[in-house]
């Protein structure tokens, strides 16, 4: 691949992730429509680009600082990353982080007329956290976390939130349930590099907790989402068929679960592939019963 080309900028900003950013603000417009029987779509718009810029930051990010730590070596398992392969040079990716930061700031910056001064912080949180991810909470076993806050409570909640303003209990249920969903992401990457984040000091819960517990945690996780989602479904009086609505999402997930109990080493690159399909369909199939 040519060094700092098109085609390696489109590699780095990992394009199969951005379904992961975009769900939540599709679970969180959802809501809104459903609370409002409207929607602005400019303002959803902003939360959906300020979502994905973010999530394309993050990756970048997380692969200078992985290349600068030395994590990204010979022996990686999953997909290669653009500076440990020479694909991006340091100096061009370090400027790629400041641009796309820029972008995404200014992108959410209109956010704050409509829900307020205040949401810049947390458009400052979300900026600050996406470095400490890569540089020290990825390490310490607090990802997790992280993913469920920022794929999860965050986005779900103010994309409700810069709608609506307001919040209550049903938002912070799906919220939680598209963030455990996500979580699942997280858990495929770290159940795959188990060995290697060992041998890096990479603290990860499943290295802290051993394989069987990621594998475990990665069936539960989905589970738990759809209970979850289920019962708020019931709880806003939605109809009994409205709750069926996702099965297809259980059916995959269990199927993926099945496929991470036999593959081993690069081939659960597969189960990741198809477990950001997953989380995306959830998205998709909990809009449709909140909308309806």
């Amino acid at each position: 691949m040519k060094v700092n080309s098109a085609k390696a900028w489109f590699y780095v900003s990992r394009p199969k992730t951005l379904t992961g950013a975009m769900a939540p603000v599709i679970v969180g417009g959802a809501m809104a429509w459903f609370q409002n029987n409207s929607l602005s779509v400019v303002t959803f718009v902003l939360c959906l680009l300020f979502a994905i810029i973010m999530q394309i930051d993050a990756n970048i990010i997380n692969d200078y600082f992985d290349w600068k730590k030395g994590t990204d070596r010979e022996d990686r398992l999953g997909p290669e990353r653009a500076c440990a392969q020479g694909w991006i040079t340091p100096s061009a990716m370090k400027i790629a982080i400041v641009i796309t930061t820029i972008i995404a700031c200014a992108v959410g910056l209109p956010l704050a007329l409509t829900g307020g001064w205040w949401l810049i912080g947390i458009g400052l949180i979300c900026v600050i956290f996406s470095f400490l991810y890569t540089t020290y909470m990825s390490y310490h076993g607090l990802g997790d976390i992280l993913v469920i806050l920022f794929f999860g409570l965050i986005p779900v909640g103010f994309t409700y939130y810069v709608q609506t303003h307001e919040w209550n209990i049903y938002i912070i249920l799906f919220a939680l349930a598209q963030g455990l969903v996500t979580d699942n992401l997280l858990i495929v990457n770290n159940y795959r590099d188990y060995y290697q984040d060992m041998i890096s000091g990479k603290k990860t819960i499943i290295v802290r907790f051993g394989k069987a517990f990621g594998l475990w945690a990665y069936l539960f996780l989905g589970i738990i989402a759809c209970a979850l989602s289920v019962t708020t479904l019931i709880l806003m009086k939605g109809e009994i068929w409205q709750t069926t609505l996702l099965l297809p999402y259980i059916l995959l997930h269990t199927i993926a679960f099945m496929k991470m109990r036999e593959l081993k080493g690069r081939e659960l690159n597969k189960v990741l592939g198809e477990t950001a399909r997953n989380i995306f369909l959830f998205a998709l199939l909990l809009s449709l019963g909140i909308v309806l």
